[in-house]
């Protein structure tokens, strides 16, 4: 006997009406492009990590490499992340144990080999002291007059 969903349910699961909203979105056409776009992002920086994983150490291949593998892993964990806890709350176990093993396997990665150098060990460093610098001066906004 089937018995009807209750208001806020999604696929039988009571959640939230804030995430019952991003499952929705999740499961409209928008939704399904950014999410592939999304996964598209995360499926290149798992491409440059794999060949900066097989290239000759301290070769520029490498170090473009590991530069684009740096800046995408970021966004990767968070997009995972996100596509993990929009898995969860629509029941779908065996995407959540996938998602959380690709989320695990680009932390790994991006913890492991820190002392590979890339671009944000230069120039990155410098634009952090940069805005750091700036950020404590408080010297963003020009002071109002009077």
């Amino acid at each position: 006997m089937l018995v009807p969903a209750a208001a806020g349910d999604v696929d039988g699961h009571a959640v939230s009406p804030g995430l019952q909203a991003a499952v929705l979105f999740a499961g409209s056409l928008p939704g399904h492009v950014l999410m592939s776009l999304g996964q598209t992002l995360v499926v290149v920086c798992l491409c440059f990590d794999f060949v900066r994983a097989v290239s000759v150490p301290r070769s520029h291949r490498r170090y473009v490499a590991n530069t684009a593998f740096r800046t995408l892993a970021l966004p990767s964990i968070l997009i995972m992340a996100f596509s993990v806890l929009i898995d969860a709350a629509s029941g779908a176990w065996p995407e959540v144990a996938a998602g959380v093993f690709v989320m695990v396997a680009v932390i790994f990665r991006w913890h492991h080999d820190t002392d590979e150098d890339s671009w944000w060990k230069g120039k990155g460093k410098a634009l952090g002291r940069w805005l750091r610098d700036r950020a404590a001066s408080g010297s963003m906004v020009a002071p109002a007059t009077a």
